[in-house]
């Protein structure tokens, strides 16, 4: 027999087999998370009680991970996306990535998994991995005319209209990747971003794009990704990666006189203040040259 219940607000399970019992605290007050928990627990409670198994906290990453996707969480698709494939990899046995930033995004993930594993009593012992979790920030942006080579270089049509799209827009890849019809409106885009829905405005060079492309655009991350690579090496265009395009946009607004706050909201941050941390680098580069 289980019972499922709280007890000072935290969620427990006891299961009781010819007068064995064994309790577990799931760690959690939310009822929506304790219950994706409760039938894995309340099986190896069963277990324990029968004798079949001693009571193990060590999950494998594999399977910690696993358990870590299902649960109940506030992703966007594009975060869920990345941890999937993030953890894939890692238990898959894969080396980190070489660049600072990659390697700090995946060591970030990788350790909240750990993290959850042990709020939640699945490990009693967290493999985290140490390391930078911040990164170094990536300053690179297109000269106008890296821009037209690319706009004029790529010959293939519809991914030429997506790489344009993407700078007129300032949007992320993974909000642009797989657009819905019905979410194109008037003037805006609703897609979803890193925190939640959020409206991507329509300027009328985009407006011009997406009103030609039938059907609109269903590529893959590794597609966009691998694809761009391809086309910037065969343009001889150094060190650039598609997300550069988010940050040329993002400069090239501000150096035209827009505000940094119009700005923040155009890119989707969360604060003016991310938008800051981002484009000040940038901008102290920008500044004409002065005597004292």
């Amino acid at each position: 027999m289980a019972t499922f219940y709280q007890k000072r607000d935290i969620w427990h399970i006891s299961v009781t087999h010819n007068g064995k019992r064994a309790t577990r605290s799931l760690r959690t007050a939310n009822k929506e998370i304790a219950k994706n928990l409760r039938p894995v627990i309340e099986s190896e409670l069963l277990a324990e009680v029968c004798g079949i198994t001693s009571r193990t906290k060590n999950l494998p990453f594999k399977e910690l991970s696993s358990k870590y996707l299902k649960g109940k969480h506030d992703w966007a698709n594009s975060t869920y996306e990345l941890k999937t494939y993030i953890y894939s990899r890692h238990a898959s046995g894969h080396p980190l990535p070489d660049n600072a930033n990659t390697k700090a995004i995946h060591i970030a993930h990788i350790n909240s998994c750990w993290n959850w594993g042990l709020q939640n009593g699945l490990v009693s012992k967290a493999d985290k991995i140490s390391g930078s979790t911040i990164g170094e920030p990536r300053n690179r942006v297109y000269t106008e005319n890296e821009l037209k080579t690319l706009f004029d270089g790529i010959s293939d049509t519809d991914f030429n209209s997506f790489v344009r799209f993407a700078y007129y827009t300032g949007a992320r890849s993974g909000e642009i990747r797989r657009i819905p019809r019905e979410n194109v409106l008037n003037r805006s885009l609703v897609v979803n971003g890193k925190t939640g829905r959020r409206m991507v405005k329509l300027n009328s060079q985009a407006q011009e794009i997406i009103k030609h492309q039938d059907p609109l655009w269903s590529y893959r991350k590794d597609f966009v990704s691998h694809k761009f690579k391809k086309e910037v090496r065969r343009l001889g265009i150094k060190d650039a990666r598609f997300h550069d395009l988010r940050r040329t946009f993002g400069l090239n607004l501000i150096k035209q006189g827009m505000s940094i706050y119009k700005v923040s909201k155009l890119l989707g941050h969360s604060s003016v203040r991310t938008t800051e941390q981002h484009y000040a680098p940038l901008l102290t580069v920008e500044i004409e040259d002065f005597t004292l």
